[in-house]
């Protein structure tokens, strides 16, 4: 909340830097010199904000990395959240990692990429979302890669809902014979 806050008030920073600047621009009657301090106090604020707004800016997802004894470390994102690329059926998907989830769950777009035809999938299940209750479709995929871990004939759902993004959920994490939390990384060990 304090972070959302914190984003909020650079982003009034940025546009009071911005107003300024207008204001300043465009006021014949202000004497040169007050208009060029306004300017660049301006120009100030507005580096302020972009710095404080950097992270969110340039948000990009680490990727995992394979540990000495096979353990799997997946950094946190700055969102707070942990991303994991997987390969499904040799195509690589990205996921949320989601404790919360029961299943493997798939996005229409990503079950397509893996070569899932989606038209012929009958939605016989549902699942009650954050969004409420979506269709889902069950199935199996050949074959799902983490790091040097591959698995075959693993169940999945297909959300037959709007998703942003596939989650990695508790049927495949529960492959693992251990799963941490440390700080900031999520491992996961076989």
């Amino acid at each position: 909340m304090s972070d959302t806050i914190a984003s909020f008030g650079y982003l009034v920073l940025l546009l009071l830097a911005m107003g300024g600047w207008w204001v300043a621009s465009n006021r014949p009657s202000v004497g040169k010199s007050l208009q060029m301090a306004l300017a660049w106090g301006m120009i100030f604020m507005g580096g302020m904000a972009i710095y404080g707004l950097w992270n969110d800016i340039s948000k990009t997802y680490p990727s995992q990395i394979i540990g000495n004894a096979g353990e799997i470390t997946i950094p946190r994102a700055p969102d707070g959240h942990y991303y994991v690329k997987v390969q499904i059926n040799g195509v690589d998907i990205s996921f949320l990692v989601d404790t919360g989830a029961s299943d493997l769950v798939l996005t229409r777009k990503d079950a397509e990429k893996v070569g899932i035809n989606i038209a012929t999938l009958p939605f016989l299940g549902s699942a009650n979302t954050a969004n409420g209750t979506v269709p889902i479709a069950y199935t199996r995929l050949a074959e799902v890669r983490l790091g040097s871990y591959m698995d075959r004939a693993v169940s999945a759902s297909i959300n037959g809902g709007e998703m942003v993004r596939s989650l990695l959920g508790m049927s495949y994490l529960g492959l693992f014979d251990r799963i941490e939390i440390l700080s900031d990384r999520l491992i996961l060990y076989r």
